[in-house]
């Protein structure tokens, strides 16, 4: 009988421990969750509290990384797009200039082919032609113009027209190879024409107006150097 109340004394003891045992860990589970759960709260705090302040947007800020190498390259594609624009508004200005001046260059050899003027590649050119040589075209219509303005009277083309007509056909590129006469009115040798303009190669102009020098100083006009002419073979 002592053993066994003995025995269930000792099983009441052991139940009591455990269960006081239990008791003392659920305790110290529900102090560890509180501790943690008070670290988590002051650390929110603490992040709160020292949160990074305002960007100033007066003062320029740093830049996140790789931020300034895409700027950089957006940068570099901008300026390179400005300059092609610039390039090609300048060659579209060049382009436009181009054509204004070719067109103006056109314009001007059809008002001079109208009025009979002759164009020489940018050399001396014959006045406007007078209305007493409107009968003739090309070289002779500058020989008639130059003799008009030269003093002599336009009447004196009878002459000069067949004068020149037999020495050269009124060709200024007219060259004599036995001789070294070149031009319309044959200076021989053609240099003789420089006098007159260093074009004298091309410039049916500038011979024109040596030939009309020439005649006019050695034989007076046009018909006393085609009387000469008709008398000996040239002048």
């Amino acid at each position: 009988m002592g053993v066994r109340i003995f025995a269930v004394g000792v099983l009441v003891l052991g139940l009591v421990a455990g269960l006081a045992a239990g008791f003392l860990k659920q305790g110290e589970e529900n102090d560890t969750l509180k501790v943690k759960a008070a670290q988590a709260r002051a650390a929110e705090n603490i992040g709160a509290n020292f949160q990074a302040p305002p960007v100033d947007t007066d003062q320029p800020q740093p830049m996140p990384a790789g931020a300034k190498t895409k700027q950089l390259r957006a940068e570099l594609e901008a300026q390179a797009k400005a300059k092609a624009a610039a390039q090609a508004k300048a060659e579209a200005a060049r382009k436009a200039a181009k054509a204004k001046a070719d067109a103006a260059k056109r314009a001007a050899a059809e008002r001079a082919s109208r009025s009979g003027r002759t164009t020489t590649g940018g050399g001396e050119q014959a006045p406007p032609t007078p209305v007493e040589c409107s009968s003739y075209s090309g070289n002779r219509a500058t020989g008639c113009t130059l003799l008009v303005a030269a003093g002599l009277d336009s009447g004196q083309m009878r002459c000069l027209d067949p004068l020149w007509k037999k020495e050269s056909g009124w060709n200024h590129k007219a060259s004599n190879s036995s001789s070294g006469a070149y031009g319309i009115p044959q200076s021989l040798p053609g240099s003789k024409m420089a006098s007159e303009g260093a074009d004298w190669r091309t410039n049916p102009v500038v011979q024109i107006k040596w030939g009309l020098k020439y005649i006019k100083g050695r034989y007076g006009d046009p018909c006393g150097a085609w009387a000469h002419s008709q008398n000996v073979g040239w002048y």
